[in-house]
């Protein structure tokens, strides 16, 4: 029994750690994500630099996975090379390891004054940077808790008898502690806990620098796994970089696995307890990792395309299309609704296919990726028109107040969507056609503008999807309000293509057209993306005569 309960704390403390990762991860995405986004896009032509950004936004977010899937996204649209994004995420596993060595340091002292700057922030201002700001705090707060509460379980479980049989055994059988290490990472989906896990049980005395090595250098893995499995089926090039920098992970491990088989490494010079040696040795693991891949990213890209080969016209038939409307269901107007909500969310999914590939087809247009471009518009206007016809049916039955309400709702969802895909196909690929068929490129600073405005397209295009499904008020709050952002973005890029212009650029002149074109389409595109937050906030009374009012309740 008393077995048990030692059991319970523990995994308790344990998922107190990980809720306090996610909210540290929440609160930075949601106070400055839009910003990460710009800065990964800022580094195209640098490998050094991507990794810098790699390691500050890992270190921001506390989660090198979260880097790996946002970068993937990025590859995946075009607006990121594989070699950039294999460096932003070994940058990443650095970060991470910095988050490591910060957070087992003793800072007790600390956590009173996080909780208190923290929970006043979130809980006593209206501003919405200053709530995320408090989230982040009292996350962190959270994470020295649950580090704590980790200590206090493992203290009686130092008397298990079978205890030393099992780290001794770790320890002479380092593949055996490699696997276990990967597991529990894969299993927490962060080697950030796995890791801080394994210095809590070292501080208690419970695990050896033996046994404690090949765990950590398992849990490289297992955390590089997680990303693995998270973009399975995700595009090809997202796949290319999560595998490329879990092949790094196992290599490096297996590398330093064997160099401590022939030498003992000289930890103790930089740390007396084992503790805080196990911690560092996952710094410099991924310290090495990053000298020694660095260089090597553009050979790995090209060994990964060789691995993960791009699928040929024939492999990549349309699959026939599948409708969620059940005219059976007109009888109920509740599965009904529910219906057009699946349909809207094919829809919508259809519409994020046209949108993601738009920037890569500047730099390549093959002529079947624009006829599978048209034919997915095609296919969103049928499912625009079927999605009103049902509609229309649904009306003529006994419909109650809300449900007259979702309806109306759910009918301006389905007319942005094919507005939408009615720009993505008419606007913005006759810019594609019209700027192969001039010759002419864009200058390095109009590029980089464009990949930015497409890549918070496609972010707020995924953030409008989970509106659409969860009606979250916060998600709701932060779409509309990019809709201004975005405003003003398109002012920005227009005022500096204008000094570009005036300044002679070559490049800005011939594709002078072009960039105002895809400019004006995308800042159209994230609008009416942007409607469909409105019926949320206009339900909780922060959306009233089309304009966005101040939110005073808490977040």
């Amino acid at each position: 029994m008393q077995v048990i309960i030692i059991l319970m704390q523990l995994a308790g403390a344990v998922m107190l750690l990980l809720y306090s990762t996610r909210m540290v991860r929440t609160g930075i995405e949601r106070a400055a994500g839009p910003a990460l986004r710009d800065l990964f896009l800022t580094t195209r032509k640098s490998l050094v630099k991507s990794a810098g950004v790699g390691v500050l936004a890992a270190a921001s977010l506390q989660s090198a996975t979260a880097v790996a899937l946002l970068v993937g996204g990025f590859a995946a649209t075009g607006v990121m090379g594989v070699t950039g994004a294999l460096a932003v995420v070994l940058g990443a596993d650095l970060g991470t390891a910095l988050v490591v060595v910060f957070l087992s340091l003793d800072l007790g002292w600390l956590t009173a004054l996080l909780l208190l700057v923290g929970g006043f922030l979130f809980l006593k201002t209206d501003s919405r940077m200053a709530k995320q700001i408090g989230r982040v705090l009292l996350g962190i707060a959270l994470i020295l808790i649950s580090l704590s509460l980790i200590a206090d379980a493992t203290v009686p479980l130092r008397e298990f008898r079978y205890l030393p049989e099992i780290i001794a055994y770790l320890a002479s059988d380092p593949i055996v502690a490699v696997l276990g290490g990967a597991a529990l990472a894969f299993l927490f989906h962060s080697s950030v806990a796995a890791i801080l896990l394994f210095a809590a049980f070292a501080v208690e005395g419970m695990l050896t620098l033996g046994a404690g090595l090949p765990l950590v250098l398992g849990a490289n893995i297992g955390g590089a796994c997680v990303a693995v499995w998270l973009t399975r089926a995700s595009h090809i090039k997202a796949r290319r970089i999560t595998l490329g920098n879990l092949g790094f992970r196992v290599i490096g491990a297996l590398a330093v696995l064997g160099l401590m088989q022939i030498v003992t490494l000289p930890l103790d010079r930089l740390a007396a307890s084992e503790a805080r040696q196990i911690v560092l040795f996952h710094l410099m693991f991924n310290s090495a990792l990053v000298l020694v891949f660095l260089p090597a990213v553009i050979p790995s890209a090209n060994a990964l395309k060789a691995i993960l080969r791009d699928p040929s016209p024939s492999e990549s038939v349309d699959p026939p299309r599948v409708s969620a409307l059940d005219p059976a269901a007109l009888r109920d107007p509740r599965q009904a609704l529910a219906s057009v909500l699946r349909e809207l969310l094919l829809m919508a999914g259809t519409v994020e296919q046209m949108l993601t590939p738009v920037m890569e087809l500047f730099d390549t247009a093959p002529p079947e990726r624009l006829r599978h471009l048209r034919n997915l518009d095609v296919e969103v206007n049928e499912r625009h028109s079927e999605i009103k016809l049902f509609l229309a049916e649904l009306s003529q039955q006994q419909l109650n107040r809300d449900q007259a309400v979702q309806l109306m709702d759910y009918l301006d969802a389905a007319v942005a969507l094919e507005r939408i895909g009615d720009i993505i196909s008419k606007d913005l690929l006759r810019a594609v056609a019209e700027k192969h068929d001039s010759g002419s490129q864009f200058s390095d600073d109009g590029w980089n503008e464009l990949s930015r405005l497409h890549a918070r397209v496609v972010a707020n295009a995924q953030m409008a999807l989970n509106v659409l499904v969860s009606d979250d008020v916060d998600t709701a709050l932060q779409l509309v309000e990019e809709k201004e952002k975005m405003r003003e973005f398109e002012r920005t890029s227009f005022d500096r293509h204008v000094a570009r212009l005036a300044t002679g650029t070559p490049e800005s002149i011939a594709t002078s057209d072009v960039h105002i074109e895809v400019v004006r389409a995308l800042k159209e595109i994230n609008s009416r993306y942007a409607l469909i937050g409105y019926p949320v906030l206009r339900q909780t009374g922060m959306l009233r005569d089309s304009r966005l009012e101040k939110a005073t309740s808490n977040e």
